[in-house]
């Protein structure tokens, strides 16, 4: 699977973009996009690209913000000093998403970042954060109350974020997914890096558990096949993954799924058997196992990783 398409709406908010069209009628009511069209394009350009959106976006900034490419992602590192710098002129902003680009203008691999605790730090309020990209991305463990909802896509997302994650005061976070990828691309992740959140320790507030696009899918289920919080998720996401029948058999080998709303296993490499097995297995759970997958000669893969 490629990303060739952007989001429409975000946030439950329709997406504008922020150097097109007609100013809506409410500027808090919409999630601005903000871009530059020339990927070789300065921070100076980017710069000037933010100003121009805050004059649309009204006098407490925009309430969801998207970034997508701000010049040469495949090399330096979003600017994240732009928004920090300007944290008092965006006062509104609750939803956060750094990185959305398709693969034609930046591979999901070679997206830069840095640090991005600075930007935690800086918005106390933000409620939703997504970050796609993960080369060169840091966390370090950080107390934030505002945060709802954290999403990372990625075709390798280090370890050394997801035990930051688990390591955070995050007390109001409901939604949090994680695209783990492969070694390949940085994903050098193991189930044990994921311990602390697994166990319930972290997120006491967690409702819905992705952990999506994963190499190590079928440890990843057993390991979840056992793991305290999920008993009290209503939803549970390990779809784009290398899912088998070897994973698919830990989950129903486990503690009991069927308290859960829904259960993702899309793009897999189950048997037609094994699949009917786990829908039969969870009646009243809304099981996903479309998009099956045929083992390649030189293995699995997962549906992002490049």
């Amino acid at each position: 699977m490629t990303i060739h398409h952007f989001l429409t709406t975000f946030a439950d908010l329709p997406v504008v973009q922020s150097e097109d069209g007609p100013d809506p009628v409410d500027p808090a009511a919409v999630a601005w996009r903000l871009e530059l069209d020339d990927f070789e394009g300065s921070e100076e350009d980017f710069v000037a690209a933010f100003e121009r959106m805050l004059a649309r976006s009204g006098p407490a900034g925009p309430t969801a913000l998207i970034i997508g490419e701000w010049g040469s992602a495949y090399e330096t590192a979003f600017p994240a000093k732009v928004l920090i710098d300007n944290a008092a002129r965006l006062t509104g902003l609750r939803a956060l998403f750094l990185g959305e680009m398709s693969y034609e203008q930046c591979e999901i691999s070679w997206i830069h970042h840095s640090d991005i605790t600075p930007l935690l730090t800086a918005f106390p309020a933000l409620e939703r954060l997504w970050v796609r990209g993960s080369d060169g991305l840091e966390l370090s463990p950080v107390r934030h109350e505002g945060l709802r909802e954290l999403v990372f896509q990625s075709g390798g997302l280090p370890a050394t974020v997801i035990r930051a994650i688990g390591a955070s005061d995050l007390p109001h976070l409901t939604h949090l997914e994680l695209w783990l990828g492969v070694a390949n691309y940085g994903g050098d992740a193991r189930a044990d890096d994921l311990e602390p959140i697994l166990a319930g320790r972290s997120l006491p507030a967690l409702i819905h558990l992705g952990l999506r696009n994963a190499e190590i899918a079928e440890e990843l289920a057993a390991a979840v096949a056992a793991a305290p919080i999920v008993s009290r998720l209503t939803s549970l996401d390990l779809s784009l993954g290398v899912l088998g029948d070897v994973g698919a058999a830990s989950l129903l080998a486990g503690q009991p799924l069927t308290h859960l709303e829904s259960l993702s296993l899309q793009h897999h490499f189950m048997s037609p058997e094994m699949s009917q097995r786990v829908v039969d297995d969870l009646p009243g759970v809304t099981v996903d196992v479309s998009d099956p997958q045929k083992e390649e000669r030189w293995g699995r893969y997962t549906a992002v990783a490049e």
